[in-house]
């Protein structure tokens, strides 16, 4: 039955070029990773890797059930504690991944009472956070303010809240926070920020939010993905208080889901020690980042993922596989993963890529996309 109902949905993806395929890494293979979103270079890191390992041997592999049995240890507290102060918010709450944190903060504010104003670009997960909240959903043009505007405006909900990414990860372009913050203010609105490119990248590091001077305020929520630049694996809303203490009661991903592992809040925590007392780190993303994107003819991006649009996704996947045959690993966004439709290949920088590596990689990218192209 499966065969006959699912084998022509895979034949209409193969003959669009759309079919995705897993593809196992070695751990000891010897590639200039492009793909991958260690931003900071910190996945390997023995000072990250060895917080994990003692992690393990204290807490255990797991962390035993929900965060409200038995799932909450004093890893937890202390990775909330030091995320929520280092970006500049009161409180924080950490999920078992940041799509789960994005869908938490939006079903927990979402209802028949609310209004979601959502910016066409957003991820995946605050699509599908909007689908499960029960409101009313308006997806407004990508970054149109007056857009937004005129959807608080004229709503007829008590409550909205503005869903917006503060660096998107196709064509990583940065949202204007400011006006947007501005505009929530002033129709009683909040403001809900995926940092998950932003966190480690801009703002010295401390993300997107904290740059623009709108960490803290009583309207600005955060959400950030741990498995970027913190090297690890989780997410976490940052805000007041008030609502962490909503989360905790009204958040089902929370609430309903084992707890993040020790070793993986053991991991961010020392990532973002790293981070503290390297500072520079997030500034050598930004040139890698400007190095690739010159050589591909591409406009800088506002964080660590670069896109180089490609003349569909059969010519995306060919460039892609260039590369990895001369030795560096790049990225490919095809539909539906890309809001425009437009196939593109995806390049992440990383603060650990040597000089040599990245011009290495300039050369290989730049030859790959003019072959296909």
């Amino acid at each position: 039955m499966l065969k006959d109902w699912l084998g022509p949905k895979a034949a209409a993806l193969e003959a669009r070029g759309l079919t995705r395929r897993l593809r196992a890494r070695a751990a000891d293979e010897v590639l200039i990773d492009l793909a991958g979103n260690d931003y900071l270079g910190l996945a390997c890191d023995s000072r990250v890797v060895e917080a994990a390992v003692a992690a393990v041997r204290e807490w255990g592999a797991g962390a035993t059930a929900s965060r409200l049995v038995t799932g909450t240890t004093a890893l937890h507290a202390e990775l909330e504690s030091e995320l929520a102060d280092y970006a500049g918010h009161e409180a924080g709450l950490v999920f078992s991944s940041g799509y789960l944190a994005n869908l938490g903060v939006v079903t927990a504010l979402g209802g028949p009472g609310t209004v979601l104003v959502s910016d066409e670009h957003v991820h995946a997960s605050i699509v599908d956070a909007c689908r499960l909240a029960r409101s009313r959903v308006e997806v407004v043009p990508h970054s149109d303010v007056e857009a937004v505007g005129k959807v608080l405006a004229e709503r007829s909900e008590p409550h909205a809240v503005v869903l917006v990414e503060s660096v998107y990860s196709v064509l990583g372009d940065a949202a204007p926070l400011e006006q947007l913050a501005g505009l929530a203010l002033e129709h009683d609105a909040v403001l809900v920020v995926d940092e998950a490119h932003g966190l480690g990248v801009t703002g010295g590091g401390r993300g997107s939010v904290a740059a623009a001077g709108l960490a803290g305020l009583e309207h600005v929520i955060v959400t950030m993905t741990l498995s970027k630049a913190m090297a690890s694996q989780g997410g976490v809303v940052l805000g007041p208080a008030v609502l962490r203490e909503h989360l905790v009661n009204r958040a089902r991903s929370f609430i309903f889901d084992t707890g993040l592992n020790p070793a993986a809040c053991a991991a961010a925590l020392a990532a973002l020690r790293v981070l503290q007392g390297e500072p520079d780190r997030p500034a050598q993303i930004h040139r890698t980042a400007a190095r690739l994107a010159e050589a591909c003819g591409v406009r800088p991006s506002s964080g660590a993922v670069v896109s180089v649009p490609m003349p569909g996704p059969r010519e995306a996947v060919a460039a892609a596989e260039a590369c990895l045959a001369s030795g560096v690993r790049v990225g490919v966004f095809r539909p539906p993963s890309v809001p425009d439709g437009i196939s593109r290949l995806r390049l992440t920088a990383h603060a650990g890529l040597s000089d040599e590596d990245l011009e290495r990689a300039c050369q290989v990218i730049s030859s790959a996309i003019q072959e296909v192209s």
